[in-house]
This record gives C-alpha cells, sequence and structure tokens, in this order.
C-alpha cells in the first residue's frame, strides 16, 4: 500500500497547485456537536456534509481535469476522507454525501471506516472521490497544507478548532474558537476567486450550522 500511496504523491506533484486558507468560527459547529455526538454523529460526518453542501454550489470545485486539456463537471458529489491505517493511508469515499441525511452520513462513515482498518473496502469504495477532507484537528495540528490526489479537483485540511482572541468593528475583544481551513486546489481548473467563494459558503455553513441536520 506505501507504494502506491507514494506513487500517487509524486504524480500529484505534476500538477499546478495553490492553496487558499480561510479562518472559521466553530462556536456553534461545537455546541452542535455536543447535541449530536450522543446520537452517534462524528465531527467527520459534521464536516464532510458542510463540504458537500458547499460544493453544490460551487461545481467548478468539485470538478476534475484527468488529461491536462479537459475538464469534467462531476455530476455526483463524493467526498473522499483521509484515514490512517497500518501501512499506510486510505481515503473511504462517502458517495453522493449531498444526497444523505448528517445520521445516515454518520453511521455510512462508521462503516466505511471499520471495513477500512479490517482492509475489506472495495476499490469503488476508496477510489471514487471527486473531492477530498483531511482533518487532522483530533492532534492538535493548528493548520497544513495537503497534496491534491490525482484526479481531483481540490482537497481541505482541516487543523484543530482553538481559542482565539478576536476583535469586533467597535474595537471590543472577545474569545472565540476558531479553526484554519487550508484548500489545495488544480489551477488548470480552478482559480483563487472559485476557492475564496467556496471557502465563504463553507464557512457560513459552519457558523450557522442548522442546516446540516435537516
Amino acid at each position: 500500500m506505501q507504494a502506491a500511496v507514494s506513487k500517487n504523491m509524486v504524480e500529484s506533484l505534476t500538477v499546478p497547485t495553490f492553496r487558499v486558507g480561510y479562518p472559521i468560527n466553530t462556536d456553534a459547529l461545537d455546541a452542535l456537536y455536543e447535541k449530536v455526538k450522543k446520537k452517534g454523529v462524528t465531527m467527520t460526518a459534521l464536516l464532510a456534509k458542510a463540504a458537500a453542501m458547499a460544493l453544490v454550489q460551487h461545481p467548478v470545485v468539485n470538478s476534475t481535469c484527468k488529461d491536462g486539456k479537459s475538464f469534467t463537471y462531476n455530476s455526483n458529489i463524493h467526498i473522499a476522507v483521509a484515514v490512517a491505517i497500518n501501512g499506510g493511508l486510505i481515503t473511504p469515499v462517502l458517495q453522493d454525501a449531498d444526497k444523505l441525511d448528517l445520521y445516515l452520513l454518520s453511521q455510512k462513515w462508521k462503516e466505511l471506516v471499520e471495513k477500512a482498518r479490517a482492509k475489506q473496502l472495495q476499490p469503488q469504495e476508496y477510489n471514487s472521490g471527486t473531492f477530498t477532507l483531511s482533518n487532522l484537528g483530533m492532534f492538535g495540528v493548528d493548520r497544513f497544507d495537503a497534496i491534491l490526489p490525482p484526479g481531483q479537483g481540490a482537497i481541505m485540511a482541516v487543523g484543530a478548532s482553538k481559542p482565539t482572541v478576536v476583535a469586533d468593528a467597535d474595537g471590543f475583544f472577545s474569545v472565540k474558537n476558531k479553526m484554519q481551513v487550508n484548500v489545495t486546489a488544480d489551477h488548470r481548473i480552478i482559480y483563487g476567486a472559485d476557492l475564496a467563494a467556496f471557502l465563504q459558503t463553507f464557512s457560513k455553513i459552519i457558523e450557522n450550522p442548522d442546516s446540516l441536520t435537516l
């Protein structure tokens, strides 16, 4: 498996990429998570659902350029999520993540992780992603940049949510929980304004997360 991972990483470095970062207030998301985790919902599922909802509004970020000459708008939103396993890294795919409710998405994710760790994933369960999410927040990582997977247009790297001092428009200070989100994208098909708009939408969903449970 490590050989395959290494091959993919080298292949990825042949693609011209760029990165955009965005700090996001997580106070409302954290509060929602405290409510829904008792029902089996994971933070990964919340982030994947938010990303899928944002991709619906920004389909270019879910597009693919495979031959360097043309690109494809993917009709499905398949969120791949990076998971570390013995012997390497694998990206189980939440297929049609935008069409699943949060609870079904969480259930599906747990099943995929169990199969991944048991090395029982079928090829379509790990090689069909159209957008990848990599979350190192549980390790306390502030921020990081992820390498773009072959055949995808973008990958999102999520850091830990941490208390941050912020000032409002009137100059008053307060402490808010914020996480840093960095997205690496294929510059042949996605431009800075595309990523900025996508991240604005993603941020709005995270900061007002009630729609995640609908």
